[in-house]
């Protein structure tokens, strides 16, 4: 039985603000400029949503253990 399976945290290395963007980024395997550039996107679509989104993210995510 293989248990090889990944946990979405806030990284250490990519982090910018909380580390949320850099570790959707390195969960879905893409570049955290791009998670963060949709990110801003989104939260000026949105009125400022985003926003309040990533910090409930920045709460609810554990941050990386090395």
């Amino acid at each position: 039985m293989n248990n090889d399976y990944r946990k979405l945290t806030r990284s250490r290395e990519n982090r910018m603000i909380c580390g949320v963007c850099g570790g959707l980024g390195e969960y879905l395997n893409v570049d955290p400029t791009i998670v963060r550039i949709i990110w801003i996107f989104f939260s000026l679509a949105g009125c400022g949503t985003g926003l309040l989104v990533y910090l409930v993210a920045s709460v609810i995510i554990p941050e990386k253990m090395d």
